[in-house]
């Protein structure tokens, strides 16, 4: 239960209990939530998935487990890197060596999104390592005519709903499928919340927090996060923190291999508050509710092709959109500049990023870029880069709050 709105003490021990039983979570690399989910009941299975997206609707009515596998972090690779050549991303080799380890045995299933050719050999190369799991290589739709790529993901959903149940030997009615695109209707829109909460006020949610509790949501029930997450909404405007002098970034690329946790907080520290990003972007890639206008199958599928934010993911048809996201993403968030961070070898970030690039500066937004990998663990260049580019935000621009103070009543902002 949340303390009551007088108890600021209360709140803030709340709000330190949710956050260390995040913490727990992201770094328990052996997946012992899973483990107890597991055992809770007699023939439990889960299903694992690699970013950037899946339809966990599917997987949740079908009776699993969603779990996302987002690598390894700052775990010591031995085993992965002899499968791998060195110019690619790092993600793939501490899946690979997470497997080769164990810790993905708890795991009946695993779906592998087209987020890119790294990720589509990797399906294949799982098929050799776990020959005992479900595997499959989830074909996003990548067409430029609407209707054919609806019948095309209307299609594939319907084939992984029917292996999923083959699994778990359920049969899922339309009821069930309605059910689970509820519940994650409700997620989706309490992720929502939260990030509007970070948009209004980012020192009552900073950055850390934030992700920790997301990347909860990655590997336990859903309807076991949905109530840890209100009561993390309601603690954070009880004890919501005090403001200071930074300027407001919007961060892009980051939604494949995660950066460490510790870049998060180095961007913060040197006095940028992160206002919008695109980290875990599977939880955001559909916008809002799905519709019901129709069985639920074409719902989802009609909700991805039609609702879905701009990413490096998915076909974008009109070739300045990607461009345009840049300035309106800006002004939504109400920021003042963009951090381009990509992980290293990211083929679908980078390729993007002139172009996102190109947006940025036609509308004179101040922004600057650098990479990444999961695993880096020396923060202090990108501290110097994001103090920097605060610094001059504030010097030569001012910051969008300092902005809109000083603007005539009325006036354009």
């Amino acid at each position: 239960m949340s303390p009551t709105p007088d108890d600021p003490t209360a709140a803030r021990a709340r709000r330190q209990q949710i956050v260390a039983w995040a913490r727990d979570l992201y770094e328990d690399l052996d997946f012992g939530s899973v483990h107890r989910w597991l055992a809770q009941a007699p023939g439990r299975k889960a299903c694992g998935y690699l970013p950037v997206y899946v339809p966990r609707e599917i997987i949740h009515a079908a009776g699993m487990l969603p779990v996302g596998v987002h690598g390894g972090g700052s775990m010591e690779i031995i085993r992965g890197d002899a499968y791998y050549q060195s110019y690619i991303c790092h993600l793939p080799r501490s899946v690979v060596e997470l497997g080769l380890t164990g810790r993905l045995k708890c795991l009946s299933a695993m779906l592998f999104p087209s987020t890119c050719d790294v990720i589509r050999n990797l399906s294949g190369m799982w098929q050799v390592l776990e020959p005992g799991t479900y595997v499959r290589y989830v074909d996003l739709p990548q067409v430029n005519e609407p209707a054919r790529a609806v019948d095309f993901w209307r299609g594939e959903l319907a084939h992984l709903l029917r292996d999923l149940s083959a699994c778990t030997g359920r049969t899922v009615t339309d009821e069930d499928l309605w059910r689970s695109v509820a519940v994650y209707d409700e997620q989706r829109a309490l992720v929502q919340d939260l990030y509007d909460a970070r948009r209004e006020q980012p020192w009552r949610i900073p950055s850390e927090e934030l992700y920790l509790l997301l990347r909860a949501a990655e590997v336990v029930p859903v309807e076991e996060w949905l109530p840890v997450a209100r009561d993390y909404l309601s603690v954070t405007a009880q004890d919501p923190g005090r403001p200071r002098d930074n300027a407001r970034v919007v961060v892009v690329g980051a939604f494949c291999e995660q950066p460490p946790l510790g870049l998060l907080k180095t961007i913060e520290r040197a006095g940028c508050y992160i206002v919008d990003d695109d980290l875990l972007l599977g939880n955001r890639l559909v916008q809002g509710a799905v519709p019901r206008d129709g069985d639920p199958l074409t719902c989802l599928a009609r909700a991805l092709l039609f609702q879905h934010r701009e990413s490096s993911i998915l076909y974008e048809p009109d070739p300045g959109a990607k461009m345009r996201s840049i300035p309106r993403r800006v002004e939504a968030a109400r920021a003042d500049g963009v951090i381009f961070a990509a992980p290293s070898f990211c083929d679908p970030a980078l390729l993007d990023r002139p172009m996102l690039r190109e947006g940025a500066e036609a509308s004179k937004i101040p922004c600057i870029a650098f990479k990444y990998a999961e695993n880096t663990g020396q923060f202090q260049q990108f501290r110097e880069q994001a103090g920097t580019f605060s610094d001059s935000i504030k010097l030569w621009l001012g910051t969008r709050a300092e902005r809109e103070q000083s603007a005539p009543q009325g006036g354009a902002r």
